[in-house]
């Protein structure tokens, strides 16, 4: 492999990684909360149909703005989706993975039922303006560095980036972010000093499905020209993967979804690569999933994550 192809890949890795690390960042807020949310990936499939429609709806008037808003339409929608899923599992104590796999299987039916009564057909109609490539002034100059991450990357990156200091802040730097992980670690001791378990489980799922719905906008938007069932493709059950690999850290989850984005790019420039050109383009298409698939045994027994994950709150166990 050249270091020119190597240097061109990194953008394209860089624009797969930033809706992984998105939707893994919502899986670490849900799960510091107690609360297994395998429900990702429907609720990137809700909020990249609702990010891809008002994109359509919005483009002919404000190109410019239409995938900003978009998204933001992503995460109002992706809030309202989790709502089920905190509603199932903490108000009527059912199990959290069968909650997050029913969502999943909802939200592929609704998104196309959506799509039918609003452009007549099992998807979106498609869309010119979704987010563009930029180069940073100056920082593009950097040599090496610049041409990696600052020349003709797409801006959702730089998204990413910003959400996993964010979420490294709150989490391990505030007295929200104490209160989230001790509900996460032991509900009971975290009520007795007086924390509201119900409320703060309520907000870590609504962030992650926020979270997820920008995923799934960013995700359309930069790698799609429009919104069928298929756009999302399995991120959601990668981005847990992310999650559990970078053991439940930002900073791991932000490692670790970059190397699965450079895995996804390897598909595009196999045909550039003198020992890789000989194989069939469907090993690079699977090898996100074998990768998924290997970290997750490799790190089966050595990753620790929130005790009280998955466990039903009761209020009266001690």
């Amino acid at each position: 492999m050249s270091f020119t192809i190597l240097l061109e890949m990194f953008p394209i890795a860089l624009m797969f990684a930033a809706p992984l690390v998105i939707a893994a960042l919502g899986g670490l807020f849900s799960e510091r909360s107690g609360v297994v949310n395998i429900a990702l990936e429907g609720i990137m499939m809700v909020g990249g149909f609702a990010a891809a429609a008002l994109t359509v709806v919005l483009e002919p008037g404000a190109p410019g703005w239409a995938p900003w808003i978009g998204v933001l339409a992503g995460i109002a929608a992706g809030m309202l989706f989790s709502l089920i899923h905190a509603f199932a599992s903490i108000n009527l104590k059912a199990d959290q993975v069968v909650s997050g796999t029913a969502l999943n299987i909802l939200a592929g039916g609704l998104t196309v039922y959506l799509a039918q009564i609003f452009f007549h057909q099992q998807r979106t109609r498609s869309f010119s303006s979704g987010f563009r490539k930029i180069s940073v002034k100056y920082l593009e100059d950097i040599p090496i560095i610049g041409r990696m991450f600052f020349d003709q990357a797409y801006p959702t990156f730089y998204v990413a980036i910003a959400l996993v200091v964010l979420t490294w802040f709150v989490v391990y730097k505030t007295p929200f972010g104490l209160r989230l992980r001790a509900c996460g670690e032991h509900p009971q001791a975290a009520a007795s000093m007086g924390i509201n378990v119900y409320r703060m489980r309520y907000i870590g799922v609504i962030l992650s499905g926020a979270l997820a719905g920008l995923a799934g906008g960013v995700m359309v938007l930069t790698q799609d020209i429009q919104y069928t069932v298929i756009s999302i493709h399995g991120y959601g059950f990668i981005a847990l993967a992310s999650l559990i690999f970078g053991k439940w850290n930002p900073w791991g989850v932000l490692g670790t979804a970059f190397f699965f984005g450079f895995s996804e790019t390897l598909s595009l420039y196999a045909k550039d690569i003198s020992f890789l050109r000989g194989l069939p383009t469907e090993v690079f298409s699977s090898l996100p999933y074998i990768l998924t698939i290997i970290a997750l045994v490799l790190s089966a027994g050595k990753t620790v994550g929130p005790k009280a994950a998955g466990e039903i709150y009761d209020q009266g166990k001690r």
